[in-house]
């Protein structure tokens, strides 16, 4: 299907949603290992929710069974497969998490992201999501 250069596009991505077992957790992991940045905030309803930040996107934490809506079709820890792009080398990543006993599941090895070539590492965080670290090659 040949792409209308006149339609609406999107441009970035702003946050998404992780549906996660424990939240405490889930900040625990990301803050600790990824360096991200707890941030609980409230809504425009006056609720207040959980968030980890990073560069100018942040992931949203639903708590299992608990979810606000709307929501995905089928929420679940652990489906998520997520690449975030760092600027340290990947020798120090190898350190930090070793230093946390974070296992690498695979790495460092040559992928390919939405902008070129990777070098990437592949961990899991406590919901059993798939995290890769990446430094563009």
């Amino acid at each position: 299907m040949p792409q209308d250069t006149t339609a609406p596009a999107v441009t970035a991505l702003d946050h998404f949603v992780l549906t996660v077992a424990d939240i405490p957790a889930a900040v625990l992991f990301y803050q600790t290992a990824l360096g991200m940045k707890a941030n609980a905030f409230s809504t425009a309803t006056g609720e207040v929710r959980q968030a980890l930040l990073f560069g100018r996107s942040k992931i949203n934490l639903h708590q299992r069974g608990s979810e606000f809506e709307p929501k995905a079709a089928q929420p679940t820890p652990g489906s998520a497969d997520l690449c975030f792009l760092t600027e340290a080398p990947l020798s120090a990543w190898q350190d930090r998490l070793a230093a946390l006993h974070i296992a690498i599941e695979e790495g460092p090895v040559l992928r390919t992201g939405a902008q070129g070539p990777l070098m990437s590492l592949y961990i899991r965080d406590p919901d059993g999501n798939l995290i890769e670290i990446s430094v563009r090659d």
